[in-house]
């Protein structure tokens, strides 16, 4: 049997805040059991909903300290079972106490030095010894560095591998380094630039992509820009120097939860061969609920996002009086930076019947949004992979998307001339030629209604599922290990 270990910082069912909670709640469970043992491990925050924590079942405790900023505490080891995947989950009340998992970054710093350690810690304790920790973002970053270093003077961790996947670069958990030697208990030599040492100060993820023995991030192309200084936020010389052993896997989405004709979350169901007649209906019934004008002609725009600046929401603002025109709609979900939050709510005032601004975040109306939206807006900055454009494949809306890591990876610009692609893109950060491509997209919808049929059929047809990732991760794992295939 093979032995696998996920840590995170979040996981679906138990808690999300972003596409990292769907990766370790979804890719688990596609391994055979028969040959894979595939185990999750993350914090037992308190905000996990209470019908999940009132059936977790106590496992063991102990006391650890991490540094003279950790005396010895404890850790207190809590299991559940789900799907036939095994979950862990580190109990500490002084630190995941909470009402979201992240907060103020000097806390979630410690919280996290913490948790990277109890999880090493843990396996001894309740004797599973994984062949590899595959961690998931710098809140996992220290668990390769202990590893390496602290743990390796147990006979019980010799040969365990690591893998660090990068879901987001721009997140790196950065202190000065008296307070992470404080923290961590990890010695000087370990804080040189070669090392965790990043500017003067302490990164954790920078540990992780040092000690880890491979790394993956979440599409090739963001595995190629990474290396640049552009979108390598300061990290692109350790990354090009361990270019060989890196490599990109896109993310999969659970066909089982976004599947358009069994949601029960959508107005009317659907599928590849009777959206031509079945989909508008979805459109009415939530323009509708959300006080637009009720017209199947009105060409509908979604966008579900975090408001904030990788989005490429500035470029939105700075053009978005001519895309709301007599024949368009924009609905947005989402919340985020106040500057964007209020942009939206500016609009929807401004243009009642034609923009819907939804500050929250409502996975119901999210899938009635996928299953109604004509077509789904991503003109981001940068964007490791993406979830929203696999999804809006899967329920038959075309995506508009900005040419960049996982949305370059995954959508493939339509060509008139061929007729071919399944959505629309655009190469250059710069609003005036994402409003022309916003344009065309409306000449094909209005135009050629043929033609956009054709590549809502190619869309839908597109396999976005967990299998073919899996495979490359089966095989990453068993490369590192040596392991037969």
């Amino acid at each position: 049997m093979k032995k696998i270990l996920f840590a995170a910082s979040e996981c679906v069912p138990f808690i999300k805040t972003g596409g990292l909670a769907d990766v370790c709640g979804a890719l688990p469970k596609e391994f055979d059991p028969q040959y894979w043992d595939i185990r999750v491990v993350i914090p037992n925050y308190s905000c996990i909903p209470e019908h999940f924590r009132s059936q977790f079942e106590y496992v063991t405790h102990f006391y650890m300290g991490t540094g003279s900023y950790i005396p010895s505490k404890y850790v207190g080891v809590l299991k559940y079972e789900l799907d036939g995947i095994t979950y862990y989950f580190i109990d500490n009340k002084e630190y995941f106490d909470c009402f979201s998992p992240y907060g103020n970054i000097r806390q979630d710093i410690e919280k996290f030095c913490f948790f990277d350690k109890a999880v090493l810690s843990m396996l001894p304790v309740i004797g599973f010894q994984p062949d590899i920790i595959h961690c998931h973002d710098w809140e996992t970053g220290l668990i390769p560095v202990y590893l390496k270093n602290e743990f390796q003077g147990d006979m019980f961790f010799w040969g365990m591998k690591s893998v660090m996947t990068i879901h987001n670069l721009k997140f790196q958990g950065v202190w000065d380094i008296k307070t992470m030697r404080g923290l961590t208990g990890l010695p000087a030599s370990l804080f040189t630039p070669d090392k965790l040492e990043y500017k003067k100060d302490a990164n954790m993820l920078k540990g992780g992509l040092v000690y880890a023995d491979y790394i993956t991030t979440v599409s090739d192309s963001y595995a190629n820009e990474i290396q640049t200084e552009y979108y390598g936020e300061g990290l692109n010389g350790l990354l090009s120097a361990r270019h060989y052993d890196m490599q990109g896997i896109v993310n999969g989405i659970d066909y089982q939860v976004y599947n358009p004709a069994t949601d029960n979350k959508i107005y009317c169901n659907y599928d590849a061969e009777s959206f031509r007649k079945k989909k508008v209906n979805n459109k009415l019934k939530l323009q509708e609920d959300l006080g637009l004008n009720v017209d199947k002609k009105k060409y509908m725009i979604g966008l579900i996002s975090r408001l904030t600046d990788q989005k490429g929401l500035d470029l939105i603002n700075f053009v978005i009086d001519r895309i709301v025109d007599d024949f368009t709609q924009l609905v947005v979900i989402g919340t985020g930076e106040g500057q964007y939050e209020n942009m939206f709510r500016y609009y929807a005032w401004k243009y009642p019947d034609r923009v819907s601004a939804n500050i929250c975040y409502s996975d119901d109306l999210a899938h009635k949004l996928y299953a109604s939206a004509d077509a789904f807006l991503m003109p981001s900055r940068f964007e490791p992979c993406g979830l929203t454009q696999l999804i809006s494949f899967r329920y038959g809306t075309v995506p508009i998307v900005r040419e960049t890591g996982g949305l370059k990876d995954t959508v493939v610009p339509y060509n008139e001339y061929e007729n071919t692609g399944d959505g629309f893109s655009f190469s250059n950060y710069n609003g005036e030629e994402m409003l022309s491509v916003i344009n065309y997209s409306k000449h094909i919808f209005f135009d050629k209604k043929k033609q956009w049929n054709q590549i809502i059929d190619r869309g839908m047809a597109k396999d976005f599922s967990w299998k073919s990732s899996k495979c490359r991760y089966e095989n990453l794992y068993n490369y590192l290990k040596g392991w037969p295939v």
